[in-house]
């Protein structure tokens, strides 16, 4: 079982970049739609924290934290089992490595909630 982002960069401030996070291997292919899926980011220095979820449910049921709210979306795909950031406006203090994590049962909101990690992309965002 695999979550691989992809998507990161560097970027001028005000510009926009898209992370996908596609999942692989047994569980997923069979259960990837019944998965509440989340982005988190780490900066350098800082705790790992919560940026976007959603539910398995779809566009419907989504949380943002509020440093990002209006500005980032996320959505999923079932059929190709990934999930997306866009991520729009971007700011130098949205600097970070951003990671995909699902969870079964509920969105993730602390890491400690995550069953399942992928591994980082870096965002850097320079002003």
């Amino acid at each position: 079982v695999q979550l691989q982002a992809s998507g990161g960069g560097l970027v001028q401030a005000g510009g926009s970049l898209r992370l996908s996070c596609a999942a692989s291997g047994r569980t997923f292919n069979s259960t990837f739609a019944h998965y509440d899926m989340g982005w988190f980011r780490q900066a350098l220095g800082k705790e790992r924290e919560i940026v976007a979820a959603i539910s398995w449910k779809g566009s419907d049921y989504t949380y943002y934290s509020d440093s990002v709210k209006g500005r980032f979306t996320i959505f999923r795909d079932h059929a190709k089992n990934m999930v997306s950031l866009l991520m729009n406006s971007l700011r130098p203090e949205d600097t970070a490595g951003y990671y995909c994590a699902a969870r079964s049962g509920a969105i993730p909101i602390w890491p400690y909630e995550v069953d399942i990690w992928g591994q980082g992309t870096q965002v850097t965002v320079s002003s």
